[in-house]
């Protein structure tokens, strides 16, 4: 019914518009006494089969939603009751900001995917901080982890990025069970420059002088670009190794239009951003496996790019992937998304 009736009416509104059209109701909805506990009783699959244990956390399953959909950490208890196991907020900047100017996100609807020049736009991390602080003291028994992805504002030099990454890193440090370094969205001017093995190196490495200051130091995962050389996937696996970081998200959005069936003359015309969705699965799995067999499994990685079935799902595990995350495919698949990947796991056991 989703994909017959619901998504073609959706798909008559502007795509951010109707983002946080859906999420507010979906808030409003779920506010209602007992309609939360309803959604749990159908789209969570509670077995412990799906657990995983993953950089010193236990996942109650494997799926996870990806950054960018929850910008603010606003909807961690309404993706919790979706079935998620784990929620990554952000990308959060010190200070709030408006992001690109809209129109900024686009449907691909002939290749599965969506086009973004989003920007960083959010409400600033000290909001948020607050938000997930208030959800810790009422969980309501949901055992969702939640992850933190952490940018620079567009304003800020890169040479003062450092600064930008702690103040956010110290303001989550108690709020978030890890944390995910970005340095890969294309749509702030000069962050990719990040992701070369020099300044990179220097900021992982600060991050981690101010994570070990703390008794109980948190995960710190870097998220790449699908675009990256193996000669630069070669030295990301240095640069874990180098910086002792947790693991990977491989990956975000590409910049690439390769393959696309949407007419090039209407990409062309929405202008630049990442793409991200279907047409980035084979890449997607591509670094993924490219960075296991490299790396020798030395590490986690979050999978996360066109995923929007079981089989896409298992064949991120197959490449090497510990946990995935999906975004887009939410939107094209439905709310049992999550449900459905989970009951697929279970019986591929």
């Amino acid at each position: 019914m989703y994909k017959r009736i619901i998504l073609p009416i959706l798909f008559r509104f502007d795509a951010e518009t109707i983002h946080h059209t859906i999420t507010r109701l979906l808030q409003l909805v779920l506010a209602i006494p007992g309609v939360s506990a309803i959604c749990r009783n159908y789209y969570v699959v509670n077995d412990s089969r799906l657990a995983r244990t993953v950089f010193g956390l236990t996942f109650p399953n494997p799926i996870g939603m990806a950054a960018g959909f929850d910008k603010n950490a606003e909807l961690i208890s309404e993706l919790s009751d979706l079935g998620f196991g784990f929620v990554e907020i952000g990308t959060v900047t010190p200070r709030p900001q408006e992001g690109n100017p809209r129109p900024r996100l686009f449907r691909l609807k002939a290749d599965g995917g969506l086009l973004n020049r989003m920007g960083f736009n959010n409400k600033g991390v000290g909001p948020a901080a607050g938000r997930l602080r208030h959800f810790a003291k009422n969980r309501g028994g949901r055992q969702v982890i939640v992850g933190g992805n952490i940018g620079k504002n567009k304003d800020t030099p890169n040479e003062n990025a450092l600064e930008d990454y702690l103040i956010s890193f110290r303001e989550l440090f108690d709020a978030v069970d890890y944390f995910v370094v970005n340095v890969s969205s294309p749509n702030t001017p000069g962050l990719r420059d990040l992701q070369e093995r020099e300044p990179l190196t220097r900021l992982l490495t600060a991050l981690q002088q101010e994570n070990h200051q703390h008794p109980a130091p948190k995960p710190v995962l870097l998220k790449i670009a699908p675009d990256l050389t193996n000669g630069q996937l070669d030295d990301i696996i240095a640069i874990v190794s180098e910086t002792g970081l947790s693991g990977i998200i491989a990956t975000n959005t590409t910049i690439s239009r390769n393959g696309l069936t949407t007419d090039s003359d209407i990409v062309s015309q929405l202008g630049a951003g990442g793409v991200s969705g279907l047409p980035l699965r084979d890449r997607a799995t591509e670094v993924i496996r490219y960075l296991h067999q490299q790396s020798g499994g030395s590490f986690p990685i979050i999978g996360v790019g066109g995923i929007a079935s079981a089989d896409d799902a298992q064949e991120k595990l197959r490449a090497g992937a510990s946990l995935i995350q999906v975004y887009t495919s939410f939107i094209y698949e439905g709310p049992g998304l999550a449900r459905r990947i989970n009951q697929a796991l279970l019986k591929g056991l």
